[in-house]
């Protein structure tokens, strides 16, 4: 659960309210059931006292070729994840700076207020920032989409290249502190609201870019990559189905909460909500810095290590396909893929710095091959040495590979406002 809770009322905006309240329990049913599938194949071909991932099962149940599908794209959602964070990360550096400015001039009335806003349509801006008559040259060398994302590898690029990133993981309960105060902050906002509906029945009606949506989700959810890791270190292993089912639930009733709590109360028009809903408030509201700050600290926190194991990924399948030693530590070797991976993530950041574009694309992607298509393939393959495979079975896992082609090919249909 991380950067997609700040575009989910955004993805139910796509899908429209109830359309996007059953595709969410539709995708998540399907992530816990074939994440369940993974830990049931794991136990019965993974190999004994060995820590078996799911390249190492995909290649003993369907060939090498499925081993590095499944490698591959491990590597691309960890660079999706990065690509996204860099996004973030900008955007929150950007406005904390530029507050931070516009309080060291000492401007009389800078607005303290909860004004809401919508980006897509200037004349809704309500509040007029001080800043924008006064800081035309800061404004200059301090832009969001060329300066900022450049200035930030300058402060990051450093973290990325300690040999281990233990350091960093002395932070991850700032997580669940994040995720507490989004809860909160969008139950303080949306008590202030009030409710904000046109019609109901209208929001039964499902809109053709739903998919969005579901393609979002499949990140959202996605943890197939590592749930045999992760639950192998789960002190009684005869309950990861239903520790797996409790992480699940809990994690669908935060997205819902977010996703439907804001977008019924939000008080503009609907198609105002933003893929980062804190660009939908003024930069002086004060909820919103202090959101914008912790979150810039979290990530800061988190993306050293994403960036460590997408290093540390790249080395072992060049070791895997060529023999060699190159995933041993070699400083020239890291600062090598790390410039790789900060100018990736600039370029993004310049160029296409749309996080519900980025998140659906990467969650449709890596979603078909570790959600939908591999985790079925496995199974099918699993029962068919058990010659336990029947028709009914066969057609259920089929119909899960088709959705997630489905998934995919609809994102190329939808056009991100």
């Amino acid at each position: 659960m991380g950067t997609s809770l700040l575009a989910m009322p955004w993805g139910m905006e796509r899908a429209g309210l109830f359309p996007g309240i059953l595709v969410n329990i539709v995708v998540a049913a399907l992530c816990l059931y074939t994440c369940y599938l993974i830990l049931r194949i794991n136990e019965d071909h993974g190999v004994n006292g060995h820590q078996n991932e799911v390249s190492d099962l995909a290649r003993i149940l369907l060939g090498k070729w499925a081993e590095f599908i499944a490698r591959i794209f491990s590597l691309i959602v960890l660079i999706g994840s990065n690509i996204v964070y860099w996004v973030l990360m900008s955007n929150f550096l950007y406005h904390s700076v530029r507050v931070l400015y516009g309080y060291l001039l000492s401007i009389n009335g800078l607005p303290t207020n909860s004004t809401v806003i919508c980006p897509k349509n200037s004349s809704n801006v309500t509040v007029v920032d001080p800043l924008d008559s006064k800081a035309e040259g800061f404004d200059r060398i301090w832009d969001i989409y060329s300066t900022t994302p450049v200035i930030l590898a300058v402060l990051m690029f450093p973290l990325l290249n300690f040999k281990s990133p233990t350091f960093f993981t002395k932070f991850n309960s700032l997580g669940t502190l994040s995720v507490m105060y989004l809860l909160i902050f969008v139950a303080v906002k949306s008590s202030t609201w009030g409710i904000n509906m046109d019609s109901w029945v209208i929001e039964f009606n499902i809109k053709s870019t739903f998919c969005a949506l579901s393609g979002m989700l499949s990140l959202s959810y996605f943890i197939h990559n590592i749930i045999i890791s992760i639950m192998r270190s789960n002190r009684n292993p005869k309950n990861n189905n239903r520790d797996l089912s409790i992480a699940f639930l809990l994690v669908t009733f935060t997205y819902m909460f977010i996703g439907v709590v804001f977008y019924i109360c939000f008080p503009l028009a609907k198609d105002c909500i933003e893929d980062n809903i804190l660009n939908n408030f003024e930069k002086f509201d004060t909820m919103t810095i202090v959101a914008r700050l912790l979150l810039l600290f979290q990530l800061f926190t988190v993306f050293p290590l994403i960036s460590f194991m997408l290093r540390t990924d790249v080395f072992k399948n060049i070791n895997l396909y060529t023999n060699n030693l190159a995933y041993e530590f070699s400083y020239r070797k890291v600062v090598a893929v790390n410039i790789v991976i900060v100018t990736i993530c600039i370029l993004f950041a310049c160029f296409l710095p749309k996080i519900g574009t980025l998140i659906r694309y990467t969650g449709a992607l890596s979603g078909l091959v570790y959600i939908f298509f591999l985790p079925s393939l496995m199974k099918i393959a699993s029962l068919m040495k058990k010659e336990k495979l029947t028709f009914v079975k066969l057609t259920v896992y089929v119909l899960i590979v088709i959705f997630g082609f489905l998934n995919l090919i609809s994102q190329f249909f939808i056009i991100d406002k």
